[in-house]
C-alpha cells in the first residue's frame, strides 16, 4: 500500500462519517439556529417528504427514521474503522438512494450543489482498499494473525 493510502482512507473515513453525523445532529437541533439547515425532527421530516414526493405519506417518517439510524450507525463505524467495508458500501448505497431521489424530485442540480454524488463515490472508493490503517478493522486483524 502506497505512503498516502492509509492517510487517504482515514480521511474517507471521517470526511463521510462527519458529513453525516453533523446532518444527524441538525435535525435533533444540536448546531446553532443560525447555521441549521433544519433545527427541528419536524423540519426533517417535512425535507424528507419534499425529497420523496414520489413516496406515499404514510412511509416518511419510516424513511426519516431509517435514514437517521443508518446515519448514526454508519457513521459511527466509519470513526472508529469497524465492518469499515460493509459501512462504506452501505453509505454508498445511502447516498445513492438519496441522491437518486433528489434528482427524482428536485432535478439533478440539487444533488450536484449538495456534492451528494461526490459522497456516494467516495464511499465507494472507499469500500475499494484493500485495508484500513488506524481502525479496529486493522487491530483485529493483526491479533488473528500469527
Amino acid at each position: 500500500m502506497g505512503t498516502k493510502l492509509p492517510v487517504a482512507s482515514l480521511l474517507l473515513r471521517l470526511g463521510l462519517a462527519a458529513t453525516m453525523l453533523s446532518a444527524v445532529a441538525d435535525r435533533f437541533g444540536l448546531w446553532a439556529a443560525k447555521i441549521s439547515t433544519w433545527g427541528t425532527w419536524n423540519n426533517f421530516l417535512e425535507y424528507t417528504a419534499s425529497v420523496n414526493s414520489f413516496a406515499p405519506v404514510g412511509l416518511i417518517p419510516f424513511l426519516a427514521q431509517s435514514a437517521t439510524v443508518l446515519e448514526i450507525v454508519l457513521g459511527v463505524l466509519l470513526i472508529v474503522g469497524y465492518k469499515t467495508r460493509w459501512a462504506a458500501l452501505g453509505t454508498a448505497i445511502l447516498t445513492l438512494a438519496f441522491a437518486l431521489a433528489m434528482s427524482l424530485s428536485f432535478g439533478i442540480k440539487a444533488p450536484l450543489d449538495y456534492s451528494v454524488w461526490v459522497d456516494c463515490s467516495a464511499a465507494f472508493l472507499l469500500a475499494c482498499i484493500p485495508n484500513y490503517k488506524w481502525s479496529i478493522d486493522e487491530l483485529l486483524q493483526k491479533t488473528s494473525t500469527p
